[in-house]
């Protein structure tokens, strides 16, 4: 059959519920379509409930996220922040916008995340140098945990705070534990690909109520507490909106589903892939961690066959199925091109020899068959 003849088989689309109506028609009914409102702030309890965090605030954007919590941990023009290079630019962009330096580190192969020994030697490098972080950025990539005991350990030992981004790892957890809770400051997104959307978002979260309240004043363009138009700092436009707030509350409601659904993707292209010579799903859980397994992978072995991740991506475009490559390293993009990194090698072969496969929680059966029956299709000719 031809492509054309396939319905679009998507990466990882919006799953939506009928949940979600019931919070729009409430908002609308009772004229909560301003920035604010009771889904706002249902939404941010939700969040809170969900992963034992103190304080939520709902943003923008995961982006918007991470920007205002470099900002509450003090970074500025001319400081340095440590970072994962194998990630989604989304990371590391707001280090620029507040005028500083991101400082890459290599993955470890086992999570794919930020290595604690590559950590470790960049900031000893640094220590030598008498330059101290300002921050670390810990990046949950793919939903999968990294190896968080020994990141924290190290970090802690040098005195660094730590931001979690965990913009892809909602439902997923680490000694029992949900992810955006380890570190000084947490991080979500809930762009439309997410494992939970809420169309455009993100949210903060934080142990501390002085942070909160800090993050909504910068976030509603800092205005101070006047009866006309007053500003002492510099604000954002960055708070979500009551409505799409309100879809998030219904997402909230079938999140369990979707991680249980999702992980069960995973389960069944380990399964049904594990005859294919030079095919691994990846990337691999930590010992006491638990993935959402937002999107599942695949590694391919170039000593045990020909095909590239690029002719596999291309093959199943002819049958209407969408795939992406892992991430291209920060370190290898134009836009970062002076900055420093320390290794290198592993996330850079990750990013040559990985694919990332469809995995969304809409998928049926006979959508796993015809994923894997592609793939099968060129790898095992």
């Amino acid at each position: 059959m031809r492509s054309q003849d396939y319905d679009r088989l998507y990466l990882s689309p919006p799953h939506l519920g009928r949940h979600e109506l019931n919070y729009l028609h409430k908002a609308i009914e009772d004229n909560w379509v301003a920035p604010v409102g009771p889904n706002l702030d249902g939404f941010e309890r939700d969040i809170c409930e969900f992963t034992g965090a103190g304080h939520c605030v709902a943003l923008s954007s995961g982006t918007a996220a991470i920007h205002l919590g470099l900002r509450l941990l003090g970074v500025g023009p001319g400081d340095e922040v440590l970072c994962p290079s194998f990630t989604f630019v989304a990371t590391a962009n707001p280090i620029l916008y507040l005028g500083a330096r991101p400082i890459f580190v290599d993955s470890e192969a086992e999570t794919w995340n930020i290595c604690p020994e590559r950590l470790r030697e960049a900031l000893e490098d640094m220590q030598r140098q008498n330059r101290r972080p300002k921050a670390l950025i810990l990046v949950h990539l793919y939903g999968m945990p990294c190896r968080l005991r020994e990141v924290l350990a190290v970090a802690q030992e040098f005195g660094v705070p730590v931001l979690e981004d965990a913009a892809e790892a909602l439902g997923s957890r680490y000694e029992g534990q949900p992810l955006s809770t380890f570190g000084e400051v947490g991080v979500f997104s809930f762009n439309g690909n997410k494992i939970l959307t809420t169309s455009g978002g993100g949210a903060l979260v934080t142990n501390r109520p002085d942070w909160a309240e800090k993050v909504r004043f910068w976030a509603t363009q800092a205005r101070d507490p006047a009866p006309h138009y007053q500003h002492s700092e510099l604000g954002y436009n960055y708070r979500l909106s009551n409505l799409l707030a309100g879809i998030g509350r219904g997402q909230m409601e079938l999140l369990a589903d979707r991680v249980k659904k999702r992980r069960e993707i995973y389960a069944w292209y380990q399964e049904h892939l594990r005859a294919v010579p030079g095919l691994t799903l990846g990337p691999q859980e930590p010992t006491h961690g638990q993935s959402n397994r937002w999107l599942s992978c695949v590694l391919l072995n170039p000593t045990e066959m020909a095909v590239t991740p690029e002719q596999l991506r291309l093959h199943l475009e002819t049958h209407n199925i969408e795939s992406r490559p892992l991430w291209k390293p920060l370190h290898l993009q134009p836009l970062f091109a002076e900055a420093p990194m320390y290794g290198g090698s592993v996330c850079t072969n990750l990013f040559v020899h990985g694919l990332c496969l469809p995995s969304g929680s809409s998928m049926q059966e006979s959508d796993l068959h015809r994923v894997a029956d592609a793939l099968r299709g060129i790898l095992l000719t």
